[in-house]
Order: structure tokens, then sequence, then C-alpha cells
């Protein structure tokens, strides 16, 4: 059986591409289990700095394979992996870019909005289709959510209207739509900056953004100085203020970094 998802580690940024064009990527029982086991593996990975999802083909993700869900066992299990998938994603001490070269749909969108940082051509189009079809797009809204204002959210989830990539910066979903010849370069751009970061306080300043703050902004301040003291005190932290005094790279930025 040929692998639909491949992984390739340069200069410790992992990418992992999705090649199943056949069904416009979509998530299959194979491609579901392959993404989880290459995402286990760079998580893991100390040499790895960044994670890209990338994908061959015209389509980035079209969502959860339609022909298989219609069993109820591949349906139940759909539902059990992908939230999986997902919260990998968003919880993944490395920070992780999404690069659209095409469409998202459902599901797919749901991984690029799990993503810390995401980058399409401005060809590339969006939508919550699910609706249309007959279903609720429940799961993707707990990574989906967070990204837009309530307003749009309304919008889009209720209409399953299709909106282009400039809509999606706006809105929040994107971070940059840009022309298709120049992906390559504005994905590079983000993750020589990302490598910059020293790989504890990435994985720390993640966890803070996406952490519940508390109703008081006194026991907000204590918490954040227990963070920032914890840092400061750290060997990241020591290393990261002598290189500056230094006028040198800190020692995790890799060597051939611009």
């Amino acid at each position: 059986m040929d692998e639909l998802v491949h992984l390739v580690v340069e200069r410790g940024i992992a990418t992992i591409t999705l090649d199943s064009p056949r069904n416009r990527n979509a998530l299959s029982a194979q491609l579901r289990r392959e993404l989880r086991a290459h995402l286990t593996a760079v998580i893991a990975d100390g040499a790895v700095r960044v994670i890209v999802l990338a994908h061959t083909g015209t389509v980035f993700c079209a969502g959860m394979d339609l022909k298989e869900s219609r069993s109820a066992d591949a349906e139940q299990q759909g539902v059990q992996e992908f939230p999986a998938i997902l919260e990998q994603i968003w919880t993944s001490p490395k920070p992780v870019v999404a690069k659209l070269a095409g469409p998202a749909r459902a599901g797919g969108v749901g991984i690029v909005a799990a993503c810390d940082i995401a980058v399409a051509a401005e060809t590339a189009t969006f939508a919550f289709s699910e609706v249309r079809i007959g279903v609720v797009p429940a799961v993707i809204s707990v990574t989906v959510l967070p990204r837009l204002n309530p307003r749009q959210a309304h919008e889009l989830f209720l209409t399953g209207e299709t909106f282009d990539a400039r809509r999606a910066t706006e809105i929040g979903l994107l971070n940059s739509a840009v022309a298709a010849d120049a992906l390559d370069a504005e994905v590079e751009r983000y993750t020589d900056m990302l490598a910059r970061g020293a790989p504890r306080a990435l994985a720390a300043t993640k966890e803070m953004l996406s952490s519940q703050r508390p109703s008081k902004m006194s026991e907000a301040f204590a918490r954040m100085l227990e963070l920032s003291a914890e840092h400061f005190a750290g060997a990241e932290g020591r290393e990261g203020m002598r290189a500056f005094a230094e006028k040198r790279k800190p020692a995790w930025v890799p060597e051939n970094s611009k």
C-alpha cells in the first residue's frame, strides 16, 4: 500500500505532506493514521523546530472521506480519530504552519485553524459545507471558532458559502494570502522567524496563548509573573541574554538561518 502522508526533515523544519490527490486529500482512515503517526514522531523529535503541513495536488484537504464514512463503523472511527489529530496540532509544543496551494473544506479548514500560522495562495478557497449535506460542523468548531468573530462564524457556518483567501485573511483564518508563485517564499519567511525562537520558550508561549484566563486580573498577573520569572532564570533565557550582549545568534538558532 502506497504511503499517503510523507515526512521530510531538513534544517530543523519537518514538512508533512498530504499526498492523496485522487480523493482531494480527504481524511481517509489510512491518511488519518499516517498523519497522526508523523505528527507524533516530529513532536517527539528534538531536532525538529517547526512543523509545516503541506499537500500535493490541487486541494489541501476536502475534509472527511465521505465514501468511507457511509458505513457506521468507519464514521465512528473517524469521529474518534479526527479530534485527536486536531488536538495534536493545536497543542504541539512546536509551531505548526499550514501551507495551502489550493482549497480546504470542512475538516480541512479545521486543520488550517488548528495550526499556529496559515499561509495560502490567493487562489485558495474555503467553505464550511457541512450544513449543505445535512451534517453539523461540530468537531472543527473547536479549532475554528477561536479564530473567527461570532458574526463571521454564524454567517459562514450557517450558509456554507465559499469564500476566498482574501476574506479568510480578513476574518482571521489565515495569516497571509500571496500569489501562488510566492507561496514557498512566504512559508519560508515564517519558518525562518519561528526557528529563531527558543524551543522551550516557544512551547510555553503556545501554552500561554491557548490557556484560559483567570477571571481576576490580579490572578492573571500572578500567574504570568511566575511564567516570566521561570524563563528569565532558565537556561534559554540566560543564553538569549548573553547572545544579545555579545551580538551573536543564540545557540538554538540554526547556523544557516538568515
